[in-house]
């Protein structure tokens, strides 16, 4: 897909947020378009006062729950033989889709959030929860919440860059896997303290039941 990148900057240079709408669809219908691209230049093109962020938020975040949702559907209706059979003329790779399908097997639900913010899982984790047929109302939560974050870290990557925003292409990589490690440390952090206040109330509710 490397060829096509002029072709989807132009797109989005010309067409503003329809254009990253689908292709953020696009993306998140398994066709394998790297979103710091898609996002990355609407960063810079936030930066350039030729988009505004919260408008390109809107653009990505409906752009890639639309796709999202026909991925799930394609694996929930077609299932892993029809993905497997029709996914080449897609540009889909089998590996790509087991790679999604292991995470999947490993991590059931939770893996629709987490992996949002992982290279090349976020792209097909839509099919493995089709394929499960998972409660479709957990999908799109789950894949909301995840998919949030990342898009709205892209983009104001993109937008503090500036003119440099193709940087972001060669560690985009490398950033998912910090931002994912920070997601959980915080995750576990909001935990632990969650539980220590519901035992601390606890504590004080005996306390008082006893006098």
């Amino acid at each position: 897909m490397e060829q096509f990148s002029t072709l989807f900057l132009d797109f989005i240079a010309s067409w503003g947020y329809v254009a990253v709408a689908i292709l953020m669809a696009a993306e998140n219908a398994c066709i394998p378009i790297p979103s710091e691209l898609i996002l990355g230049f609407a960063g810079y093109l936030i930066f350039a006062d030729q988009m505004t962020f919260a408008g390109a938020l809107t653009a990505g975040m409906v752009g890639g729950m639309a796709g999202s949702i026909f991925a799930y559907v394609v694996g929930h209706k077609g299932g892993r033989t029809f993905v497997d059979k029709y996914g080449h003329y897609f540009f889909i790779k089998k590996s790509h889709v087991d790679i999604a399908q292991n995470w999947f097997d490993k991590y059931g639900l939770k893996a629709v959030f987490f992996s949002r913010m992982l290279p090349v899982v976020r792209t097909f984790i839509s099919l493995p929860a089709g394929f499960a047929h998972v409660d479709i109302k957990k999908f799109l939560t789950l894949t909301f919440a995840g998919s949030l974050p990342w898009t709205a870290l892209i983009l104001a990557a993109g937008m503090m860059l500036g003119k440099s925003w193709q940087v972001m292409l060669g560690y985009g990589h490398t950033a998912s896997l910090v931002f994912v490690g920070v997601c959980a440390v915080v995750i576990v952090v909001m935990y632990i303290r969650h539980r220590r206040k519901k035992n601390a109330r606890e504590r004080v509710m005996v306390s008082e039941d006893a006098e």
